[in-house]
């Protein structure tokens, strides 16, 4: 039995890297949808339909779990896949990147960025004000940043300049926020960018560790062997030699051509 986690592209193996740290004897299996990449700018009737083919393809290789790896997929479709797939348990980013956000502000002003469709569809305003009701959410699309991340950019002017145009109008509000909430699995290689330009004051949080968590406490610890490791099986839809090129700085460790198994979601 395998987790199995899935994402748009290469953004998601930053929350499969935080699954390994915490449940390293466990077997994975991961999908990146990389010929249909971006989500974000999808209607939600093709993300939902795009998250069923890439669940259906990972429940084949026989899951205890099933992890959502994207946050537009998360907002969209978790509750189709729930009911589709039960009683497999299904995790999506969106809960525990929300719980993270509203554990670090003191203020209650968070701010969020993420795709296009994450914004539209208002998941994670909904789930930061069910845990804080008193919470100030600001919602910023940033759909340049996933071009960027998958490109590999991460850093110097452009992808600065690209950063002071989304985030500039929120860091000049009179009362800015003291939370930066990355909506997107893409982001965090975008960290220490953002960091140079935002500065110290606002605290930088995003939903891979959490979501983690909330798979360790989903499987309560069943399985584990200590000092064991698991195995792990690479999927993409295009493009494998890409995949392992720029998934290797996502993943945290190099990723050959030839462990990406190229797959056709029909």
């Amino acid at each position: 039995m395998s987790i199995g986690v899935f994402d748009s592209g290469v953004g998601g193996l930053t929350v499969l890297r935080a699954l390994r740290r915490r449940l390293p004897a466990r077997d994975f299996v991961y999908l990146g949808d990389t010929a249909r990449l971006p989500y974000g700018t999808k209607s939600a009737a093709s993300v939902v339909r795009y998250a069923d083919q890439a669940a259906a393809a990972l429940v084949g290789h026989g899951l205890e779990c099933l992890v959502i790896a994207c946050n537009t997929a998360s907002a969209v479709a978790l509750p189709v896949l729930r009911q589709r797939h039960a009683p497999l348990p299904v995790v999506g980013v969106v809960g525990p990147g929300a719980e993270a956000a509203a554990a670090a502000s003191r203020s209650g002003r968070i701010a969020v960025i993420a795709t296009e469709g994450t914004v539209r569809s208002g998941a994670y305003e909904a789930a930061i004000r069910r845990l804080r009701p008193d919470a100030t959410v600001s919602s910023v699309a940033c759909p340049l940043f996933v071009a960027l991340a998958e490109e590999g950019w991460i850093e110097g002017e452009v992808v600065e300049l690209a950063i002071r145009r989304y985030l500039g109008p929120l860091l000049d509000q009179a009362l800015p926020p003291d939370v930066l909430l990355l909506g997107c699995t893409h982001f965090p290689v975008l960290a220490a960018s953002i960091r140079r330009v935002v500065g110290t004051a606002l605290a930088i949080v995003d939903s891979a560790d959490t979501t983690a968590a909330a798979v360790a406490r989903v499987l309560d610890g069943a399985g584990e062997v200590a000092g064991a490791t698991g195995g792990l099986r690479l999927l993409a839809t295009d493009d494998g030699p890409r995949f392992a090129r720029v998934g290797s700085s996502f993943l945290g460790e190099p990723i050959t051509p030839a462990a990406v198994e190229i797959v056709d979601l029909g």
